[in-house]
């Protein structure tokens, strides 16, 4: 079984972030690091092909420190790791990005068949949780999206997930080829081992470019975006801020502003 894992190189949500004079997120700030959920999606693929037989394949689009993304990958135990490189992505929303990365798994599935696409829930830099529907739309597959429990028929070609919704949980079956985006609850991520850690190292990644995937240029990046940014500004300083110090009698006072204030 070979297993395409998605992965993302974001900005560290903890730290201040602005918009460029091109009106998109400065990612130069050298604190970027993989996006967390995509490690359940690492993990939950991991485990699949240690419970059988196969290899894990990392991919990601992105800007040259993208490639820290796929490297993590790697450590945790993925055999191979691919970045698709190209200026003319910059500035793609998340259906050029699905473009891309349908692409780049289409190529992967060319040279040995893919059976199954797992992703993060959602990227933690734009929270959308677009890119797994529409990646599975791209690649005419069918989509489990939010899994908190991933489990492979090899024998029958199956994948079977669990998710957990507001009052209930249901169980959802397709064959394969499929995609899954799976939750935080899907499992707890592994950290990756020296051992890892060096053998990762040695293992090269692979760079492609639109022209190696055949995408026209035009259909990605911010010519083919569907959405733009017209204004953006930085977020006004807090005004008006009450500050209570607790002298044994804060709760009161609490209770009272927000009484007067008729926030109850």
């Amino acid at each position: 079984m070979r297993i395409v894992v998605c992965v993302k190189h974001v900005p560290d949500i903890q730290s201040e972030r602005a918009l460029g004079p091109d009106r998109r997120v400065v990612r130069d700030g050298g604190d970027g690091t993989i996006n967390e959920l995509d490690e359940n999606a690492l993990e939950a693929a991991i485990a699949l092909v240690e419970a059988s037989e196969g290899s894990v394949v990392a991919l990601t689009v992105g800007p040259a420190d993208a490639a820290d993304a796929v490297r993590r990958g790697l450590q945790l135990g993925a055999q191979e790791a691919v970045h698709v490189l190209d200026d003319a992505i910059g500035g793609s929303d998340a259906i050029g990005t699905a473009r891309v990365l349908a692409a780049a798994i289409k190529h992967l599935d060319a040279q040995e068949p893919v059976d199954l696409v797992i992703t993060g829930m959602a990227g933690l830099d734009a929270l959308t949780s677009l890119l797994p529907t529409a990646i599975a739309e791209l690649l005419d597959v069918p989509a489990l999206p939010l899994a908190a429990e991933l489990t492979v028929d090899a024998d029958a070609r199956t994948v079977r997930v669990r998710r957990n919704l507001d009052h209930a949980s249901e169980v959802l079956e397709a064959a394969l080829p499929a995609l899954v985006s799976v939750t935080d609850q899907a499992n707890e991520p592994r950290y990756p081992g020296f051992k890892g850690i060096m053998a990762a190292r040695k293992i090269p990644i692979t760079t492609l470019t639109l022209a190696d995937l055949g995408v026209d240029a035009s259909r990605v990046g911010a010519p083919g975006a569907r959405t733009e940014v017209l204004e953006a500004a930085a977020r006004p300083a807090r005004e008006n801020r009450v500050l209570i110090n607790d002298t044994g009698d804060a709760g009161t006072r609490l209770a009272a502003y927000l009484v007067d204030n008729k926030l109850v």
